[in-house]
C-alpha cells in the first residue's frame, strides 16, 4: 500500500497537508516510558507516519497493565515480555514503512543523552517526577523540545517545553513534590479514559510540532506563534474526565517571571546525577526497582542456573524471573525479575530496604 494512500485522510487535514506529512516522515521521536501513556503515544506516532520512533522502557508486561496499556495482550504477559519488546512487535505490524527502535533499559543520567541524540522531540510516557526532571535537564542541555504529561485518578495534565523560548518544568515546580504530598496511582488509581485523553492531546501537540516548518523571527507568522514555536499555545492543560472539566493556564510569561535555576542559571542536577536514587518504588505495582551502582552485563543463562536453588525460575532472552518461597505462613510471596544490565524489579514489597537486601543476597552488592 502506497504511503500517500495510508496517510490520505491525515493529509486532507489543513493543519498537516502533504508538506507536513513529509516532515513527519523525516522526524525522529524519543518516547521515554511505554506504560499507559506511552502505549497511546507510540500507537499514535506510528500510525501517523513519524519516520523514526525510539521507545525506551525498563519494565515488563503484567496482567494489571491490560486495563489501560492498549498495545499489550494476555499472551505478552504469559511470555514475560519487556514492554518495549511487546510494543515493538505490535507497532511494526501496524506500520512497516517507518523505523521502530525498542530499547529495554532504565533511563538515567548515564544514558539519556545517547537516547536523545538525533531526536526532534521527546515525549513523556513516564510515571514519576525523577525521570521527568531528568528529561527536562536533557531538553535544556540539547535544545530538543519535550512535552510533560501525567495522569492520576481521573485527572491529566500536560505542558510543552521549548528550551529557551518557554517555561520549563522547573519554572513550574522548582523541585519534585515531596513524597506523600500528591496523589499517585497507588493512592488514587488511574482511569483508562483519563490516560487516553491526556495522551491523545500530547500526541496531537507532537504532530503539530513535527509537521510544521521551523519558525524564525522572519517567518510570516504572528509574534505569539514565534514565541510559542510551531503555533503551539504555551499553556498548562488540566483535564478531569470524571467531572468532564478542561482548564488551561497561561504560562507564556512564566519563564520571564521566575529566576529558574535550570533554564535561567544552567543548573542540571538530574543530568549530573546529583539527584538520583538506587531504588525506586514502582507506582501501583507493590514493587521496587533496584539498580546497581554501575551498569553490568549479566549472562542470563548463568544467572538462571544459579537462581534455581532459590526458587521457581522462568526465563526468556530478555530477563530472568525467580519466585521466592514465602518466609513464614504470613509472609508475602516475593518475585524478582532481573535484566541483563543488572537491574531488578522485586515484586511483593514497597520497602526499598527489603528490596535491596534481596538484591544483595541473590544478585550481589
Amino acid at each position: 500500500m502506497a504511503s500517500n494512500e495510508r496517510y490520505r485522510k491525515q493529509m486532507l487535514f489543513s493543519g498537516i497537508g502533504p508538506a507536513g506529512q513529509k516532515r513527519l516522515g523525516e522526524s525522529s521521536v524519543l518516547l521515554v516510558g511505554c506504560g499507559a501513556l506511552g502505549c497511546v503515544l507510540a500507537d499514535a506516532m506510528v500510525r501517523a507516519g513519524t519516520g523514526y520512533v525510539r521507545i525506551v522502557d525498563r519494565d515488563f508486561v503484567e496482567l494489571s497493565n491490560l486495563q489501560r496499556q492498549i498495545l499489550f495482550t494476555e499472551d505478552d504477559c504469559r511470555q514475560n515480555l519487556p514492554k518495549a519488546v511487546a510494543a515493538g512487535n505490535r507497532l511494526r505490524k501496524v506500520n512497516s514503512e517507518i523505523t521502530v527502535e525498542t530499547i529495554v533499559a532504565d533511563v538515567d543520567y548515564t544514558n539519556i543523552l545517547g537516547f536523545a541524540s538525533g531526536m526532534n522531540l521527546i515525549l513523556d510516557g513516564t510515571d514519576n517526577f525523577e525521570i521527568r526532571y531528568l528529561i527536562n535537564d536533557v531538553s535544556l542541555e540539547t535544545g530538543i523540545p519535550w512535552i510533560f504529561t501525567g495522569c492520576t485518578g481521573s485527572q491529566g495534565q500536560l505542558m510543552p517545553v521549548f528550551p529557551g523560548k518557554s517555561a520549563c518544568l522547573r519554572c513550574l515546580l522548582q523541585t519534585p513534590p515531596p513524597p506523600g504530598t500528591t496523589e499517585t496511582c497507588d493512592s488514587a488509581g488511574v482511569l483508562g479514559p483519563a490516560i487516553g485523553v491526556a495522551a491523545s492531546l500530547q500526541a496531537a501537540m507532537a504532530l503539530r510540532i513535527l509537521s510544521q516548518p521551523p519558525q524564525t523571527a522572519d517567518s510570516p507568522t504572528s509574534a505569539q506563534q514565534v514565541t510559542s514555536n510551531f503555533g503551539v499555545p504555551l499553556k498548562l492543560t488540566l483535564i478531569d474526565v470524571w467531572d468532564g472539566t478542561f482548564r488551561q493556564l497561561d504560562i507564556s510569561k512564566l519563564r520571564d517571571q521566575t529566576d529558574c535555576p535550570a533554564c535561567r542559571q544552567g543548573e542540571r542536577l538530574w543530568l549530573r546525577g546529583a539527584r538520583k536514587s538506587g531504588s525506586t518504588v514502582l507506582c501501583g505495582r507493590n514493587a521496587v526497582q533496584v539498580s546497581p551502582a554501575e551498569k553490568m552485563q549479566l549472562s542470563l543463562t548463568e544467572l538462571s542456573e544459579r537462581l534455581t536453588a532459590a526458587g521457581l525460575v522462568t526465563a526468556n532472552p530478555f530477563l530472568v524471573r525467580v519466585t521466592l518461597p514465602p518466609n513464614g505462613d504470613a509472609a508475602p510471596t516475593l518475585e524478582m525479575t532481573v535484566f541483563p544490565d543488572g537491574r531488578a524489579i522485586i515484586r511483593g514489597t514497597e520497602d526499598p530496604s527489603v528490596a535491596r537486601s534481596l538484591y544483595s543476597r541473590y544478585i550481589g552488592s
